[in-house]
């Protein structure tokens, strides 16, 4: 049965109830006034005004039901939704919750039916980012790491390191541990300038690396061309390609900016006793005109 179909009767069962309410409320009130009336005219007399002011008396608000139109009408958008968005919104889901999820609670939690849709299920089904074992889904990161220790065995197999973006998926707190084992100096952190992402590297104990005093200086003494071109000439003597053209990019903005003239400025417009003028309203605008 379709959404629109299943909304249809439940809107009939309401007016249903609200009908058969409305009957009951008025078989009460003819019940009361048509009830028996009492044995001597004294108390006649003593129940006339408080009949009369029942009477008076506002009606009671009527059974309100609740509404459940609204949350249909946001199942019926979200299934109706091309089948990418119905796929990331299961997909952040499974992200979210890290445990495996039938597809009776995935339609409960974000009303994507998957069972309904064929596309949406084969598709994930394929996908990537998404386990499962026949009977639930689950989120599949690209490292299977759960903690601290089996992260920093999976950093120690990549010594040329491995980029930080490919672990921020492997569990809740990776980012956390991961500051943890810089602290410890377990891994280092280091950004890349040329993708502009950060890598880990391990920093291995079992290869400790001791530099002599001799060889520190003598790095240290090594001075450096102020002048990058002259930089690009030093490594083009040794054999080594640079790759930047300091040259060329200079050349480049000589011509960009030769080319570039400045416009020359407009002459600003005085006014004199010949201007016309709409501001007449406004005398201490034109003030300097006296002296003209």
């Amino acid at each position: 049965m379709s959404l629109q179909e299943n909304l249809a009767r439940f809107r009939k069962q309401q007016e249903k109830c609200q009908s058969t309410l409305s009957s009951i409320a008025s078989e009460k009130k003819a019940s009361t006034k048509t009830s028996t009336p009492p044995k001597n005219t004294s108390n006649v007399l003593k129940s006339t005004p408080t009949s009369t002011s029942s009477s008076m008396n506002p009606k009671p608000p009527p059974v309100k039901f609740s509404n459940d139109t609204e949350r249909l009408q946001i199942i019926n958008s979200i299934r109706k939704a091309p089948a990418g968005a119905q796929i990331k919104r299961v997909i952040d889901l499974l992200l979210e919750r890290r445990a495996p999820l039938t597809p009776e609670q995935i339609n409960e939690v974000c009303h994507v039916d998957v069972y309904a849709n064929k596309t949406v299920f084969e598709s994930l089904k394929n996908n990537p980012k998404v386990s499962y074992d026949g009977d639930c889904f689950s989120y599949k990161s690209k490292h299977e790491v759960k903690n601290k220790d089996q992260l920093l065995v999976l950093v120690r197999r990549y010594p040329e390191g491995m980029p930080i973006i490919d672990l921020k998926d492997s569990y809740i707190n990776v980012m956390e541990d991961l500051q943890t084992l810089k602290v410890d100096r377990k891994v280092w952190l280091l950004s890349n300038f040329d993708s502009q992402e950060d890598i880990v590297y391990p920093n291995d104990p079992r290869v400790p690396i001791k530099v002599d005093d001799d060889l520190k200086q003598l790095f240290r003494s090594i001075e450096l061309p102020r002048d990058f071109l002259d930089v690009e000439k030093e490594l083009q003597k040794s054999g080594v390609k640079p790759l930047t053209n300091t040259a060329q990019r200079r050349a480049a903005a000589q011509i960009q900016g030769a080319s570039s003239k400045s416009k020359p400025k407009k002459k600003k417009h005085e006014i004199s006793k010949r201007t016309k003028l709409t501001n007449a309203h406004l005398p201490e605008l034109f003030q300097n005109l006296s002296s003209q």
